[in-house]
């Protein structure tokens, strides 16, 4: 959690701090659910999903949590005595923070059989 309108400072202290210390390993990604919105007067803008929120990836320890919880910025935690909720993979693909790419190995001109869909 973080103060209103301070989001994107936050994203940016802490992918700075993970570069710097050399975290990436641990702190994978920094997100920032966002959707784009047609203005009735055409005008198109992003949004925050979720303001005052920012989602990190990280694979969670006392390093890592304090690293993100002393970051400039940040307020806190959502959770239990400012511990961070673990989100299943299923309630982050709801969000739709992150992108899945599938490999798929065949090429133009292959044989395949569709057994699905809609």
């Amino acid at each position: 959690h973080t103060y209103s309108g301070y989001e994107n400072r936050v994203a940016t202290n802490l992918e700075k701090i993970v570069d710097n210390r050399k975290m990436g390993h641990l702190i994978h990604a920094v997100k920032i659910p966002t959707e784009k919105v047609v203005e009735p007067d055409g005008k198109e803008e992003e949004r925050k999903l979720f303001p005052s929120y920012v989602l990190v990836k990280m694979i969670m320890n006392d390093e890592t949590w304090h690293v993100v919880r002393n970051t400039s910025g940040v307020t806190g935690f959502v959770g239990p005595g400012s511990q961070p909720v673990v989100l299943t993979d299923e309630e982050v693909e709801a969000l739709g923070v992150e992108n899945v790419v599938v490999a798929l190995k065949y090429q133009v001109g292959d044989v395949v059989r569709v057994i699905g869909g809609a």
